[in-house]
């Protein structure tokens, strides 16, 4: 039992020290000039109810996927400010009553992978990985990556790295399906390989346990969704695959972070549950009514931690020079309800006031924990 113990806590540094230098690239968003820009709403996807269960097998043939559209292809990490990626990389998604489903296709000319032990850090690898916020609020997070071998790592987050949240690696999603397959070779060097393509079937019984809502979810329900492909510059050396010194991983995703950091749920994209099960009938993506006030109060987030930094204590929007949303002359408009801003802490909360639209509350505090609430307009 001690020498578990002892094991535990070596993974959970291991853990801790890898993610998080991961989540340190990149500072916080780049566009508090007094007046804040807003920031484009993130992706949006509309998953369709699965006509059958799907057969995980790692081949994307199977006729019920057809009902189901692609992604856009990924992007850097970073967004348009970066190249776009060397290879492309889409997916699709599908539910049931028992199954979030996700298919992943990754072209890529030299197909490896060496991890093969459960919790291993797979990014080390080439990797495929999806991150699940369900009720939006940047706490309780999952994560889980996969290689092309088909060894996955799982794990939960109570809240984002930047704001002391450590990775729960004993989290682990029992009856989870994992398939992957080569379109070539794996590990062999000597020949190009097509790519590789994975697909998992994730129980709704264990995303439900820090959902804080229905799941499997109701039709018209939105989670907010990522997904990213760290992808390695590699050379042949004796017949083998060998990592370009010192050349960081590259971070593709499908909606874009703005800095190397997945662990912004902030910035995630939107997947939208609809119960039809036929795609030439399916519902156009809703955008969230609450993104302006969200991202509004993500400003003050991440305005209020550099405003720490340089006077040791929390501010008040006002303070910050970020007042144009309050007074209804950003595209939102809003009155904040409650400002606090101390040597401890800040919480703020805004209610939106814009005529014929939807009623906003939200609120967030110095854990960037964003709660909100949306009624429809009357």
């Amino acid at each position: 039992m001690a020498a578990r113990r002892l094991y535990c806590g070596l993974i959970a540094l291991m853990v801790c020290a890898a993610t998080s230098a991961r989540a340190a690239r990149g500072d916080e968003p780049p566009r508090l000039d007094g007046s804040p820009r807003a920031t484009p709403h993130p992706k949006g996807y509309v998953c369709l109810r699965a006509a059958r269960p799907v057969a995980i097998d790692g081949r994307l043939d199977d006729d019920v996927w057809k009902n189901a559209a692609w992604t856009d292809n990924f992007v850097d990490i970073e967004g348009a400010v970066k190249p776009a990626p060397r290879f492309a990389t889409r997916v699709k998604m599908l539910w049931d009553d028992t199954y979030f489903y996700i298919a992943a296709e990754l072209r890529e000319p030299h197909v490896w992978a060496t991890l093969t032990k459960h919790d291993a850090v797979i990014f080390q690898d080439p990797d495929f990985e999806v991150f699940i916020d369900p009720d939006g609020d940047n706490h309780e997070y999952y994560e889980l990556e996969v290689n092309a071998l088909g060894t996955e790592w799982d794990l939960l987050l109570d809240k984002p790295y930047r704001d002391g949240g450590p990775a729960r690696n004993e989290w682990e999603i029992p009856g989870l399906k994992v398939a992957t397959r080569v379109a070539g070779t794996l590990n062999d060097a000597s020949d190009k390989d097509v790519g590789w393509s994975v697909e998992l079937a994730i129980p709704w019984k264990v995303l439900g346990e820090h959902a804080h809502r229905p799941a499997p979810p109701r039709g018209g329900d939105a989670w907010r969704v990522n997904f990213s492909r760290v992808e390695w510059l590699v050379e042949v050396k004796d017949g083998k695959y060998v990592k370009v010194p010192n050349k960081p991983e590259d971070n593709w995703v499908w909606s874009p972070q703005y800095a190397v950091d997945m662990h912004r749920p902030e910035m995630w994209g939107y997947v939208q549950f609809s119960t039809e099960t036929r795609k030439k009938k399916a519902p156009a993506f809703a955008p969230d009514p609450s993104w302006a006030a969200r991202d509004y109060l993500m400003h003050v987030y991440w305005a209020n931690k550099a405003y720490f930094r340089a006077h040791k204590r929390y501010a008040t929007p006002q303070e910050l020079g970020l007042g144009s949303f309050l007074d209804g002359s950003s595209a939102a408009g809003g009155v904040v309800q409650t400002a606090v801003g101390n040597e401890k802490t800040f919480h703020v909360e805004l209610k939106t006031r814009r005529a014929g639209a939807a009623v906003v509350e939200a609120e967030i505090d110095d854990g960037s924990h964003l709660q909100v609430k949306v009624k429809p307009a009357r």
